[in-house]
């Protein structure tokens, strides 16, 4: 096995860093923590739609979609070498879930129209999306979910609730699932929609996060009327353009990466900071989490592998998903016990190590093992797929 990059991608990787220290403000951190969205407000949020624009113009921010479509036809490890690249900079890759889900989405199963409608807004940065999947009974048996939507004439009537919406109060659309069959067995009843989101009666309701910001919404659908043509696919069988969606998002090395930078940060800090206070073990803890984070790359680096030769990595991707999370939790816990009480002060204290960012951090690697499948799910796909274990 060669573990090495061609010419060519490293050359790639040279240049997204040339592009990051020329684009990036001095001393910026995205904010966010490990949840990748940051906060939607302000100034802040003015600059990602800015720096989205920017990452337009080079083709980046649709590097694997296919050329017909507006896109760079990269091979998967030159988007894996881009998501570390920007994950490690800390830097912010997309506003929403449209390049990354919404477009691959639309392109596997959209119609002409729909393709011709959506794509170019979402490679030109000019559309935000947000993702309508869960439900507040309706999380990791995604299936159970009960928004409705009956057919009347030429509409689509929808009623029901959406919950950890993330973006839901900045987004101009929303992919939504919903219920147009309730005798059918619950995987064959859903449909797959595309909603605009100033349609009336839609209400966005801010959820505020454990960092105090404000990212997740749940959504309320009063019955709202959604043209028959946002319809994707087949009627009934959403579910199954659902996990393709899904799918797309579960395989990227940014859950890794972005705890390495967290960690050479924390080393760095204890190189300086250690003197004489005694605290046998923590050389020991932090060689073995930095172990841990090259195996994690390495099996994200799998599942970029596996792509690239046409095969379809279920339970590598789950296996990558499941370590990636619960070894960002291991460092977070490891930080705030080696850095002591200050690690819990935020970025405004001058006393704060690594500028405040380990509390932020702890906060919110806590949802890491939920969000985008819980890692049960994640097992129980590992144990069927992988080991061939039966279901009961």
């Amino acid at each position: 096995m060669d573990f090495r990059f061609s010419p060519e991608e490293e050359a790639f990787r040279d240049e997204i860093r040339a592009f990051l220290r020329a684009e990036l403000p001095a001393g910026w951190s995205e904010g966010g923590g490990a949840s990748g969205f940051g906060e939607a407000s302000g100034d802040r949020y003015d600059f990602l739609r800015g720096f989205q624009r920017k990452l337009s113009a080079r083709g980046w921010l649709t590097l694997g979609w296919p050329r017909e479509h507006g896109g760079l036809a990269a091979g998967h490890m030159m988007q894996v070498i881009y998501s570390e690249e920007m994950s490690y900079n800390r830097a912010p890759t997309q506003v929403g879930v449209g390049p990354d889900r919404v477009g691959p989405t639309i392109i596997l199963a959209g119609t002409e129209e729909q393709q011709a409608q959506h794509l170019l807004g979402i490679a030109n940065a000019e559309t935000v999306w947000c993702q309508g999947f869960s439900e507040p009974g309706s999380g990791s048996d995604l299936a159970s979910l009960q928004t409705r939507a009956v057919i009347d004439g030429d509409s689509f009537v929808v009623t029901g609730q959406k919950i950890w919406t993330s973006l839901a109060h900045k987004a101009d659309w929303c992919v939504l699932l919903v219920r147009t069959d309730p005798d059918a067995p619950k995987h064959k009843g859903i449909s797959y929609l595309l909603v605009d989101m100033s349609l009336p009666g839609i209400e966005v309701r801010p959820l505020i996060d454990l960092t105090s910001r404000h990212t997740f919404n749940e959504v309320f659908f009063d019955k709202v009327r959604v043209p028959r043509d946002c319809l994707v696919g087949e009627l009934n069988r959403g579910w199954y353009i659902a996990a393709a969606t899904l799918d797309f998002e579960r395989s990227g090395i940014n859950r890794v990466v972005a705890g390495i930078r967290i960690y050479e940060e924390l080393v760095e800090h204890w190189r300086h900071a250690r003197l004489g206070d005694g605290r046998a073990g923590v050389g020991p803890l932090l060689a073995g989490l930095g172990l841990e984070f090259q195996i994690g790359r390495i099996l994200a680096y799998r599942v970029a592998s596996m792509q690239a030769r046409g095969q379809v990595p279920n339970a590598e991707a789950s296996l990558s998903k499941v370590f990636g999370s619960e070894l960002q939790q291991r460092l977070a816990n490891a930080a705030l016990n080696i850095t002591g009480l200050p690690g819990q002060l935020t970025s405004d204290s001058k006393s704060a190590p690594l500028g405040g960012r380990l509390q932020e951090y702890y906060l919110t690697t806590a949802g890491l093992t939920v969000a985008a499948g819980t890692n049960e799910i994640q097992r129980n796909i590992i144990a069927g797929r992988g080991l061939g274990l039966p279901r009961d």
